[in-house]
């Protein structure tokens, strides 16, 4: 069975509604659009903190907090993505309107470039899965899985460790393996989109009913924030090697 590689868009969430009336149910076109309204409403969050990200410090940890709880949510709640995923894509414009901010000051123009960088990644991926290139086989669905689930947990030891003042110093440093660390992210990040469009596309053909629209955005936009984050990263270490 193929599985998406994103937590929080899986065939699963798709197969339950094979028989649902098609006279209300979700299209591709539709998760476009949907998808684009989620970006907009992310820009607009991230524009609020972009120009003065000190004035919104006290709001990071809640709105880190309140994307996490919304995406537990939507896993449950798939009929609430309507109203939470603009939510969560808010908290998260809000977010990453300040690490972009803090990012840029150090580098100027890096946000630039990771934005760029991000939706060219993103396009030429669905020119691949449109071309029939690249595919989510149940062999590369599976290896795909197995290896964002070991980055969620190299991630989720580094949050621990640093709880007790210890750090896993090739996350972040800008040595040989930390960018080789990154580039493999990155690609990893890319290679979901994959997962991501094939079962968008199996969700459409499966008649899912309208709401699901908003689940599909909100899970292309989880893929979204995580890619362009860790461009960030990647051209930040790159930028740090070159001074």
């Amino acid at each position: 069975m193929m599985t998406s590689s994103n937590p929080v868009l899986n065939e699963k969430a798709f197969a339950e509604y094979a028989s649902w009336s098609r006279e209300e149910a979700m299209t591709v076109n539709g998760t476009i659009n949907k998808t684009f309204a989620l970006l907009f409403i992310t820009v607009v969050g991230a524009m609020m903190t972009w120009r003065n990200p000190a004035s919104f410090a006290p709001w990071m940890l809640p709105c880190v907090i309140a994307s996490l709880a919304i995406a537990v949510t939507l896993a449950f709640k798939r009929t609430w993505a309507p109203f939470l995923a603009p939510a969560y894509a808010l908290c998260q414009g809000v977010f990453l309107g300040a690490i972009s901010a803090t990012f840029n000051a150090s580098y100027p123009g890096i946000v630039t470039q990771a934005v760029l960088g991000t939706f060219a990644v993103m396009f030429a991926m669905l020119s691949a899965y449109r071309a029939g290139w690249l595919r989510a086989t149940p062999l590369f669905t599976r290896i795909v899985a197995l290896a964002t689930m070991g980055i969620f947990l190299v991630y989720l030891a580094s949050m621990i460790m640093g709880m007790f003042g210890k750090s896993m110093s090739f996350l972040y440093a800008a040595t040989p393996m930390g960018i080789v660390f990154s580039l493999f992210v990155c690609g990893l990040a890319a290679f979901n989109f994959i997962m991501d469009f094939d079962m968008i596309e199996k969700g459409a053909q499966a008649g899912a009913p309208k709401y699901m629209e908003w689940y599909g955005g909100f899970a292309l936009l989880v893929t979204l924030i995580w890619l362009y984050i860790e461009i960030l990263r990647l051209l930040a270490k790159l930028q740090s090697r070159r001074d």
